[in-house]
């Protein structure tokens, strides 16, 4: 008599977590999708080094959400495993791997816009040679292997945990499977550390060292600008030619000054959501073993699916806070309008120059160190980097 009722009041949570987590994969898939074709259709997005890695971080999100969330909400929604226990290992190394490398090539966006803004142009261009990053892209995808599928299929993160697992297995009833993933101390340490831990602290240094930069680069453009206005007032027969050449270069560092306080507060915001997506599973990954597995069940799964929707939320962090993939993500949308193409940034009376669309904060340190012709030094470090602000916009 209580099992029809309870059932009955579970239907509307049911139902609710159902389009919960039908919302989450179904945004994750499309919004993937969006930025991989963006990156494919786009020039102006090609030729920038950092949107390679994105390209990688969203086939990987692309991957979670089609490979490893649908079998996560059938198990949550149903309460029980039904596709057998060595699919249950290959789901859940897929699970591992797949975000592992999300998680991997998030750090290496960070350390490549470290590399393009707080070093000069010709590090930069040093420093990420097309080789070395399918280098990084290629370490973001074999590295997780090592801690997934290598130990997961051959048992050792169960080591020393037989029994544990055993007993969960039949707590949940003797006519029922599921999919019980648990691990050890070493494997847990080792797990978190190098698909989170690590990761975290290189893109908390990178990030913070951007932080600085900007509002460092922020300070001397304030300087420039007035020093620019102290002697733009000098009378002379080329006066005119003066006046036009100066509100170039004063166009010029007010959009690297908007640019860089955008790109800092942009990091922030992907960082605060990265932290706030992953910290809770992986804290929790290091606490259970040593707590003897008290975790909760239902806590688990919130943590598990919190660090899914960071493979949904990459996608939208890149469409409304990046103007160069909102303007491609508004040209695929609205089947490529000439109203959302690119303009230029140097304003309607400056020459529309690859390099001169480009920016380097290199330039800045250069004109404060050498007071007066600043825009023919501007000139000198724009040709010697290819990268743009933009980029991590």
């Amino acid at each position: 008599m209580e099992e029809p009722v309870s059932q009955s009041d579970s239907m509307p949570t049911r139902m609710v977590l159902i389009c919960f987590l039908s919302l989450v994969m179904l945004m994750s898939i499309l919004g993937n999708l969006l930025v991989m074709v963006a990156v494919c259709k786009d020039r102006q997005l090609r030729k920038i080094k950092t949107n390679y890695f994105i390209v990688s971080l969203a086939f990987a999100d692309l991957l979670v959400s089609v490979l490893v969330m649908p079998f996560g909400a059938i198990e949550l929604v149903h309460q029980h495993w039904i596709y057998g226990e060595t699919f249950c290992l290959v789901r859940t190394s897929l699970d591992v791997l797949l975000t592992t490398a999300s998680i991997l090539n998030l750090c290496c966006i960070a350390l490549d816009r470290y590399y393009a803004i707080c070093c000069q142009p010709l590090v930069y261009r040093n420093k990420m040679t097309p080789m070395r990053v399918a280098l990084m892209i290629g370490g973001c995808w074999v590295i997780p292997t090592f801690i997934s599928f290598l130990p997961i299929m051959q048992g050792w993160n169960s080591i020393g945990i037989d029994h544990v697992i055993e007993e969960r297995r039949h707590s949940e009833g003797s006519n029922s499977t599921s999919c019980v993933f648990m691990v050890n101390k070493p494997y847990a340490l080792t797990c978190s550390v190098v698909a989170f831990y690590i990761p975290l602290v290189l893109m908390v240094l990178a990030y913070q060292r951007i932080y600085v930069t900007a509002r460092a680069h922020a300070l001397q453009i304030s300087m420039l600008q007035r020093a620019g206005g102290a002697g733009g007032s000098s009378p002379g027969p080329s006066g005119v030619a003066a006046g036009s050449s100066s509100d170039s270069a004063d166009h010029q560092r007010n959009h690297r000054m908007r640019t860089e306080t955008k790109a800092a507060k942009t990091l922030c915001i992907i960082m605060g959501c990265f932290c706030l997506c992953w910290a809770p599973f992986f804290i929790t990954n290091v606490v259970d073993p040593f707590i003897d597995y008290t975790v909760p069940d239902k806590l688990w799964a919130a943590c598990l699916w919190l660090g899914y929707i960071n493979s949904m939320l990459n996608p939208i962090l890149y469409a409304f806070l990046n103007k160069s993939f909102r303007r491609a993500f508004l040209i695929i949308l609205c089947c490529g309008r000439s109203r959302y193409r690119r303009p230029s940034i140097l304003g309607p009376r400056a020459p529309r120059t690859a390099t001169q669309i480009t920016s380097s904060t290199h330039v800045l340190r250069y004109s404060v160190l050498h007071n007066g012709n600043h825009a023919d030094q501007e000139k000198k470090c724009l040709h010697g980097n290819t990268e743009s602000y933009e980029s991590c916009l």
